[in-house]
Protein backbone atom coordinates (compact mmCIF):
# COMPACT_ATOMS: atom_id res chain seq x y z
CA UNK A 1 0.00 0.00 0.00
CA UNK A 2 1.43 3.54 -1.21
CA UNK A 3 2.25 5.73 2.23
CA UNK A 4 1.69 9.33 1.89
CA UNK A 5 4.40 9.42 4.90
CA UNK A 6 7.21 8.60 2.47
CA UNK A 7 6.65 12.36 0.22
CA UNK A 8 7.67 13.64 3.07
CA UNK A 9 10.74 11.64 4.12
CA UNK A 10 12.20 12.41 0.82
CA UNK A 11 12.45 15.82 2.72
CA UNK A 12 12.59 15.42 6.26
CA UNK A 13 13.87 11.71 6.44
CA UNK A 14 13.63 11.40 10.52
CA UNK A 15 10.16 12.91 10.54
CA UNK A 16 7.09 10.76 11.15
CA UNK A 17 2.69 11.39 11.31
CA UNK A 18 0.87 11.33 14.57
CA UNK A 19 -2.40 10.88 12.28
CA UNK A 20 -1.31 9.73 9.02
CA UNK A 21 -4.49 8.57 7.46
CA UNK A 22 -5.48 12.19 7.98
CA UNK A 23 -3.35 13.01 4.74
CA UNK A 24 -5.87 11.17 2.70
CA UNK A 25 -7.37 14.26 3.07
CA UNK A 26 -5.54 15.79 0.38
CA UNK A 27 -7.12 14.16 -1.90
CA UNK A 28 -10.23 16.51 -1.85
CA UNK A 29 -7.62 19.29 -3.21
CA UNK A 30 -8.38 18.27 -6.79
CA UNK A 31 -12.07 18.16 -5.99
CA UNK A 32 -12.12 21.44 -4.57
CA UNK A 33 -9.89 22.69 -7.47
CA UNK A 34 -13.08 21.34 -10.16
CA UNK A 35 -15.77 23.06 -7.87
CA UNK A 36 -14.18 26.13 -8.15
CA UNK A 37 -14.17 26.05 -11.84
CA UNK A 38 -17.70 24.70 -12.46
CA UNK A 39 -19.08 27.62 -9.74
CA UNK A 40 -17.41 29.95 -11.66
CA UNK A 41 -19.87 31.09 -13.56
CA UNK A 42 -22.13 31.49 -11.02
CA UNK A 43 -19.97 33.73 -8.77
CA UNK A 44 -19.85 36.10 -11.45
CA UNK A 45 -22.56 38.27 -13.08
CA UNK A 46 -23.05 37.82 -17.11
CA UNK A 47 -23.72 40.78 -19.28
CA UNK A 48 -25.21 39.88 -22.80
CA UNK A 49 -23.25 41.51 -25.51
CA UNK A 50 -23.47 41.36 -29.09
CA UNK A 51 -20.04 41.04 -29.78
CA UNK A 52 -17.19 40.94 -27.29
CA UNK A 53 -14.18 41.15 -29.88
CA UNK A 54 -13.71 44.89 -28.41
CA UNK A 55 -12.68 43.27 -24.94
CA UNK A 56 -9.97 41.28 -26.74
CA UNK A 57 -6.48 41.02 -24.75
CA UNK A 58 -7.22 43.64 -22.71
CA UNK A 59 -7.47 41.76 -19.00
CA UNK A 60 -5.92 43.94 -16.45
CA UNK A 61 -3.01 43.07 -13.59
CA UNK A 62 -6.17 42.26 -11.11
CA UNK A 63 -7.96 40.38 -13.10
CA UNK A 64 -4.33 37.93 -13.83
CA UNK A 65 -3.63 38.21 -10.31
CA UNK A 66 -7.03 37.11 -8.98
CA UNK A 67 -6.39 33.40 -10.06
CA UNK A 68 -4.26 33.68 -7.10
CA UNK A 69 -6.51 33.62 -4.52
CA UNK A 70 -8.03 30.14 -5.08
CA UNK A 71 -4.33 28.67 -4.63
CA UNK A 72 -3.78 30.57 -1.51
CA UNK A 73 -6.73 28.97 -0.01
CA UNK A 74 -5.52 25.74 -1.55
CA UNK A 75 -2.19 25.90 0.05
CA UNK A 76 -3.57 26.90 3.48
CA UNK A 77 -5.96 24.15 3.37
CA UNK A 78 -2.92 21.76 2.34
CA UNK A 79 -1.17 23.14 5.38
CA UNK A 80 -3.93 22.85 7.79
CA UNK A 81 -3.99 19.16 6.72
CA UNK A 82 -0.21 18.47 7.23
CA UNK A 83 -0.90 19.84 10.49
CA UNK A 84 -3.79 17.88 11.89
CA UNK A 85 -1.76 14.84 10.93
CA UNK A 86 0.91 15.82 13.92
CA UNK A 87 4.39 15.52 11.73
CA UNK A 88 6.90 14.63 14.85
CA UNK A 89 10.44 14.58 14.23
CA UNK A 90 12.07 11.59 15.84
CA UNK A 91 14.80 12.15 18.06
CA UNK A 92 16.63 8.45 18.80
CA UNK A 93 18.68 8.26 22.07
CA UNK A 94 20.82 5.09 22.69
CA UNK A 95 21.85 3.77 25.91
CA UNK A 96 24.73 1.06 25.41
CA UNK A 97 25.64 -0.89 28.62
CA UNK A 98 29.26 -2.63 27.18
CA UNK A 99 30.65 -5.27 29.06
CA UNK A 100 34.11 -4.34 28.34
CA UNK A 101 37.37 -6.53 28.16
CA UNK A 102 41.11 -5.90 29.23
CA UNK A 103 43.42 -6.40 26.91
CA UNK A 104 47.31 -5.86 27.12
CA UNK A 105 49.29 -6.29 24.19
CA UNK A 106 52.86 -7.12 24.90
CA UNK A 107 55.03 -6.67 22.31
CA UNK A 108 58.92 -7.88 21.59
CA UNK A 109 61.31 -5.05 20.49
CA UNK A 110 64.18 -7.15 20.57
CA UNK A 111 66.92 -5.95 17.72
CA UNK A 112 66.07 -9.46 15.96
CA UNK A 113 62.33 -7.53 15.44
CA UNK A 114 63.72 -5.64 12.30
CA UNK A 115 64.41 -8.82 10.92
CA UNK A 116 63.30 -7.70 7.00
CA UNK A 117 61.35 -11.43 6.71
CA UNK A 118 58.43 -9.07 6.47
CA UNK A 119 57.85 -6.07 5.16
CA UNK A 120 59.45 -3.49 6.18
CA UNK A 121 60.57 -5.61 9.05
CA UNK A 122 58.69 -7.62 11.79
CA UNK A 123 58.25 -4.77 14.32
CA UNK A 124 56.29 -1.71 11.43
CA UNK A 125 54.30 -4.58 10.50
CA UNK A 126 53.76 -6.27 13.67
CA UNK A 127 52.84 -2.32 14.92
CA UNK A 128 50.58 -1.89 12.15
CA UNK A 129 48.46 -4.81 12.76
CA UNK A 130 48.34 -3.75 16.20
CA UNK A 131 46.99 -0.86 15.39
CA UNK A 132 44.32 -1.85 13.05
CA UNK A 133 43.08 -4.26 15.91
CA UNK A 134 42.90 -1.81 18.43
CA UNK A 135 40.51 0.66 16.25
CA UNK A 136 38.51 -2.56 16.43
CA UNK A 137 37.96 -2.33 20.09
CA UNK A 138 35.83 0.41 20.27
CA UNK A 139 34.13 -0.67 24.15
CA UNK A 140 37.22 -2.55 26.01
CA UNK A 141 40.65 -0.82 27.88
CA UNK A 142 43.85 -1.70 26.50
CA UNK A 143 47.60 -1.14 27.51
CA UNK A 144 50.41 -1.88 26.61
CA UNK A 145 53.93 -3.73 27.53
CA UNK A 146 56.73 -3.80 25.66
CA UNK A 147 60.13 -6.09 26.50
CA UNK A 148 63.64 -6.90 25.37
CA UNK A 149 66.42 -7.85 28.02
CA UNK A 150 64.12 -6.38 30.09
CA UNK A 151 60.37 -4.98 30.17
CA UNK A 152 58.35 -2.10 31.36
CA UNK A 153 54.62 -0.60 30.53
CA UNK A 154 54.36 1.67 28.06
CA UNK A 155 50.85 2.55 28.40
CA UNK A 156 48.46 1.40 31.26
CA UNK A 157 44.91 0.37 30.82
CA UNK A 158 42.98 3.19 29.05
CA UNK A 159 39.76 3.61 26.73
CA UNK A 160 41.30 6.37 24.85
CA UNK A 161 42.20 3.99 21.82
CA UNK A 162 44.72 7.15 20.20
CA UNK A 163 47.03 6.96 22.98
CA UNK A 164 47.68 3.59 22.59
CA UNK A 165 47.99 3.75 19.14
CA UNK A 166 49.91 6.75 19.73
CA UNK A 167 52.65 4.69 22.02
CA UNK A 168 52.36 1.24 19.52
CA UNK A 169 53.48 3.90 16.50
CA UNK A 170 56.41 5.02 18.80
CA UNK A 171 57.72 1.57 19.32
CA UNK A 172 61.37 1.49 18.25
CA UNK A 173 64.09 -1.30 18.76
CA UNK A 174 67.29 -0.17 20.94
CA UNK A 175 65.73 1.47 23.82
CA UNK A 176 66.16 -1.76 26.03
CA UNK A 177 68.88 -3.79 27.18
CA UNK A 178 68.68 -6.37 24.48
CA UNK A 179 67.51 -9.80 24.80
CA UNK A 180 64.33 -11.56 24.75
CA UNK A 181 62.75 -11.71 28.12
CA UNK A 182 59.42 -13.81 27.66
CA UNK A 183 58.57 -14.03 31.59
CA UNK A 184 59.49 -10.56 32.33
CA UNK A 185 57.29 -9.31 29.77
CA UNK A 186 54.63 -11.69 30.32
CA UNK A 187 54.69 -10.60 34.16
CA UNK A 188 54.71 -6.98 34.12
CA UNK A 189 50.75 -7.46 31.99
CA UNK A 190 49.58 -9.38 34.47
CA UNK A 191 50.95 -7.54 37.32
CA UNK A 192 48.94 -4.48 35.89
CA UNK A 193 46.08 -6.64 35.36
CA UNK A 194 45.74 -7.72 38.78
CA UNK A 195 43.50 -4.85 40.02
CA UNK A 196 41.34 -5.09 36.81
CA UNK A 197 37.33 -5.54 37.57
CA UNK A 198 36.74 -6.54 34.39
CA UNK A 199 34.91 -10.21 33.83
CA UNK A 200 37.59 -10.93 30.97
CA UNK A 201 40.93 -10.15 31.22
CA UNK A 202 43.54 -11.31 28.12
CA UNK A 203 47.19 -10.84 26.82
CA UNK A 204 48.47 -11.00 23.19
CA UNK A 205 52.10 -11.47 24.04
CA UNK A 206 54.12 -11.44 20.39
CA UNK A 207 57.79 -12.46 20.64
CA UNK A 208 60.34 -13.50 17.48
CA UNK A 209 62.66 -15.39 19.97
CA UNK A 210 63.71 -17.72 22.37
CA UNK A 211 63.54 -16.78 26.23
CA UNK A 212 67.38 -15.67 26.92
CA UNK A 213 66.82 -13.04 29.53
CA UNK A 214 65.33 -12.31 33.14
CA UNK A 215 65.87 -15.16 34.19
CA UNK A 216 64.46 -14.39 37.43
CA UNK A 217 61.11 -14.46 36.19
CA UNK A 218 60.89 -17.38 34.67
CA UNK A 219 57.79 -17.67 31.45
CA UNK A 220 56.29 -20.68 33.12
CA UNK A 221 55.81 -19.49 36.30
CA UNK A 222 54.41 -15.77 35.07
CA UNK A 223 52.05 -18.05 33.15
CA UNK A 224 50.92 -19.92 36.05
CA UNK A 225 49.96 -16.67 37.71
CA UNK A 226 48.20 -15.31 35.12
CA UNK A 227 46.00 -18.80 35.61
CA UNK A 228 45.39 -17.73 39.23
CA UNK A 229 44.71 -14.41 38.19
CA UNK A 230 41.83 -15.91 35.33
CA UNK A 231 43.80 -13.76 32.76
CA UNK A 232 44.05 -15.53 28.88
CA UNK A 233 47.37 -15.65 27.25
CA UNK A 234 47.31 -15.64 23.47
CA UNK A 235 50.59 -16.05 22.05
CA UNK A 236 52.25 -15.33 18.44
CA UNK A 237 55.49 -16.50 17.46
CA UNK A 238 56.62 -13.68 14.51
CA UNK A 239 58.92 -14.78 12.10
CA UNK A 240 59.35 -16.90 8.38
CA UNK A 241 60.32 -20.45 8.06
CA UNK A 242 64.61 -21.18 7.33
CA UNK A 243 66.46 -18.07 7.54
CA UNK A 244 66.26 -13.94 7.57
CA UNK A 245 68.23 -11.04 7.06
CA UNK A 246 68.12 -10.02 10.34
CA UNK A 247 70.79 -7.99 12.64
CA UNK A 248 73.45 -9.79 13.55
CA UNK A 249 75.73 -7.10 15.46
CA UNK A 250 75.81 -3.11 16.08
CA UNK A 251 78.59 -0.72 15.26
CA UNK A 252 79.89 1.90 17.81
CA UNK A 253 77.95 4.68 16.36
CA UNK A 254 74.79 2.81 17.32
CA UNK A 255 73.81 1.64 13.49
CA UNK A 256 72.85 -2.66 13.09
CA UNK A 257 74.96 -4.79 10.76
CA UNK A 258 72.96 -7.36 9.03
CA UNK A 259 73.10 -10.81 7.85
CA UNK A 260 71.38 -13.94 7.47
CA UNK A 261 70.48 -15.83 10.71
CA UNK A 262 68.28 -19.12 11.64
CA UNK A 263 64.66 -18.21 12.85
CA UNK A 264 64.73 -19.84 16.09
CA UNK A 265 61.11 -19.43 18.38
CA UNK A 266 60.51 -21.68 21.15
CA UNK A 267 57.30 -22.36 20.17
CA UNK A 268 56.92 -25.55 22.95
CA UNK A 269 56.97 -22.32 25.97
CA UNK A 270 54.36 -20.23 23.97
CA UNK A 271 52.33 -23.20 23.43
CA UNK A 272 52.35 -24.07 27.54
CA UNK A 273 51.99 -20.80 28.43
CA UNK A 274 48.42 -20.25 25.97
CA UNK A 275 47.56 -23.50 26.97
CA UNK A 276 47.54 -23.34 30.79
CA UNK A 277 45.67 -20.03 30.68
CA UNK A 278 43.18 -21.23 28.20
CA UNK A 279 44.54 -19.09 25.28
CA UNK A 280 46.22 -20.33 21.98
CA UNK A 281 49.13 -19.96 20.32
CA UNK A 282 49.57 -18.68 16.57
CA UNK A 283 52.81 -18.75 14.05
CA UNK A 284 52.95 -15.62 11.97
CA UNK A 285 54.91 -16.27 8.79
CA UNK A 286 54.50 -13.40 7.29
CA UNK A 287 51.85 -9.78 7.52
CA UNK A 288 48.87 -11.06 5.87
CA UNK A 289 49.31 -14.22 8.73
CA UNK A 290 49.61 -11.81 11.50
CA UNK A 291 46.69 -9.56 10.38
CA UNK A 292 44.44 -12.71 10.31
CA UNK A 293 45.74 -14.07 13.74
CA UNK A 294 44.57 -10.43 15.25
CA UNK A 295 41.17 -10.85 13.54
CA UNK A 296 40.78 -14.42 14.73
CA UNK A 297 41.34 -13.10 18.35
CA UNK A 298 39.07 -10.49 17.50
CA UNK A 299 36.87 -12.82 17.00
CA UNK A 300 37.21 -15.28 19.82
CA UNK A 301 36.89 -12.25 21.74
CA UNK A 302 33.96 -10.04 21.21
CA UNK A 303 32.36 -7.71 24.02
CA UNK A 304 29.45 -8.17 25.05
CA UNK A 305 27.54 -5.49 24.46
CA UNK A 306 23.43 -4.19 25.34
CA UNK A 307 22.00 -1.33 23.09
CA UNK A 308 18.81 0.36 24.67
CA UNK A 309 17.54 2.87 21.86
CA UNK A 310 14.28 5.45 23.39
CA UNK A 311 12.68 7.30 20.81
CA UNK A 312 11.64 11.11 21.43
CA UNK A 313 10.04 13.24 19.25
CA UNK A 314 9.35 16.84 18.81
CA UNK A 315 6.07 18.71 17.75
CA UNK A 316 6.42 19.21 14.20
CA UNK A 317 3.18 20.59 13.13
CA UNK A 318 3.92 24.08 14.40
CA UNK A 319 4.93 25.77 11.46
CA UNK A 320 2.51 24.38 9.53
CA UNK A 321 -0.50 25.98 10.93
CA UNK A 322 1.85 29.04 10.80
CA UNK A 323 1.89 28.59 7.25
CA UNK A 324 -1.98 27.83 7.03
CA UNK A 325 -2.76 30.79 8.60
CA UNK A 326 -0.63 33.21 6.62
CA UNK A 327 -1.78 31.91 3.69
CA UNK A 328 -5.25 32.37 4.41
CA UNK A 329 -4.88 35.91 6.28
CA UNK A 330 -2.59 37.15 2.82
CA UNK A 331 -5.71 35.67 0.90
CA UNK A 332 -8.32 37.33 2.67
CA UNK A 333 -5.96 41.00 2.29
CA UNK A 334 -6.14 40.00 -1.57
CA UNK A 335 -9.20 39.59 -1.89
CA UNK A 336 -11.03 42.80 0.21
CA UNK A 337 -8.24 45.48 -0.87
CA UNK A 338 -6.26 44.78 -4.52
CA UNK A 339 -8.35 42.19 -5.74
CA UNK A 340 -11.64 43.17 -4.99
CA UNK A 341 -14.07 42.81 -7.38
CA UNK A 342 -16.82 45.67 -7.33
CA UNK A 343 -20.58 44.05 -7.86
Amino acid sequence: MFDLTNIFNIFQPNVSFKHPLLLLLLVLIPLMALFYYWQRSKRHATVRMSTLSAFAGKSSWRGRLRVLLPILRTLAFAAGIVALARPQATLKEEDITAEGIDIFLVMDISSSMLARDFAPDRLEASKEVAMEFVDKREHDRMGLAVFAGEAFTQCPLTTDRSVVKTFLSELECGPLEDGTAIGLGLATAVNRLKDSEAKSKIIILLTDGVNNAGDYVKPLTAGEVAREMEVKVYTIGVGSNGDAYAPIGRRGDGEYVFGFVRVEIDERLLQQISDMTGGRYFRATNKEALAQIYSIIDELEKTKIEVTTVKRYSEEFYPWVGLALILLILEVILRYTVLRVMP
